[in-house]
């Protein structure tokens, strides 16, 4: 078996992998991710008992339990970057043995549940509203680096996106579908659609401040795309990351988005606080 070198997977010398600070046995098989750094205590607040908190960078830990389930929560910080060493340390910890550097000979599936936040870019959803990604759009580069492992559907609905965006010029989408199973628990009678995942919050998302934006009709050009019953609906910076490392990695994940603007009516939540916290309550009740 193939020993995975000292290089291409980095253990710090307690035994923790490098970037989480974190053990095998730190996390469980329920994974909630955050953004921030401070919503993971904004999600640990209700678990009914902690037993570890840990970090580093950017990085925040609590696995507790809530009821009899054990749940870790941790920060990814923003963008598919930190995905990709968020995802892929995931991994590591469940289906790689530290001490002989292999693959386990049995693998473990993780569920990832993002909890985050986003901007609507139709007008028919309302602000406030708790949206979560039938499938996540990627119009950033990490998967130009990966395999990916598309169904016939996927490839399908993402040759329309291309098409759709084929004028832009320097972006390659990956296109990858949330956990079905996931879908029908976590996601159930929750508005859906495709969340764009952008690799920036400014320029790529449409915004001008005071440099100036290549695509001008950027949020139009997302909101007027349809295949089928298709749309795009939202925007943000991470679900199309997990999702597609989910994939490729054999773990199942789904993100859950509280809709704190809308980018149609340049509008923002006056509630932000109250949203997070709705959709935090929302997961945790379908976990428990």
């Amino acid at each position: 078996m193939k020993n995975i070198s000292d290089t291409d997977l980095i253990i710090n010398p307690d035994g923790s992998v490098y970037h989480l600070n974190l053990l095998p046995e730190d996390i469980a098989d329920t994974v909630i991710t955050v953004g921030d750094p401070d919503r993971v205590s904004e999600v640990s607040q209700h678990f009914d008992r902690i037993e570890l908190k840990k970090g580093k960078r950017e990085f925040i830990t609590h696995t507790g339990y809530l009821g009899s389930r054990r749940i870790t929560v941790i920060s990814t910080g923003i963008g598919t970057d930190n995905i990709d060493i968020v995802l892929n340390e995931l991994d590591a910890l469940v289906n790689i043995d530290f001490h002989t550097r292999t693959v386990n000979d049995k693998l473990k599936n993780l569920s990832i549940i993002r909890i985050g936040t986003s901007g609507a870019i139709q007008n028919d959803i309302p602000m406030d509203t708790i949206l979560v990604s039938e499938f996540g759009l990627g119009l950033d580069a990490l998967m130009n680096y990966y395999l990916p492992n598309l169904s016939g559907d996927e490839h399908q609905l993402l040759d329309s996106i291309r098409s759709h965006f084929k004028h832009i010029q320097g972006i390659s989408p990956y296109l990858t579908a949330a956990d079905k199973s996931l879908m029908d628990t976590i996601g159930k009678d929750l508005e859906k659609g495709i969340t764009v995942t952008a690799p920036g919050f400014y320029a790529p998302q449409g915004r001008e401040v005071r440099a100036k934006t290549a695509v001008s009709n950027l949020i139009s050009l997302f909101s007027s795309f349809r295949s089928g019953n298709y749309r795009l609906t939202n925007l943000e910076m991470e679900t199309a990351g997990i999702y597609a490392l989910a994939s490729v990695l054999g773990h199942k994940a789904i993100s859950v988005n509280a809709i704190l603007a809308s980018r149609t009516n340049r509008e923002f939540s006056a509630n932000p606080g109250i949203v997070i916290d709705k959709a935090i309550k929302l997961v945790l009740d379908r976990l428990h």
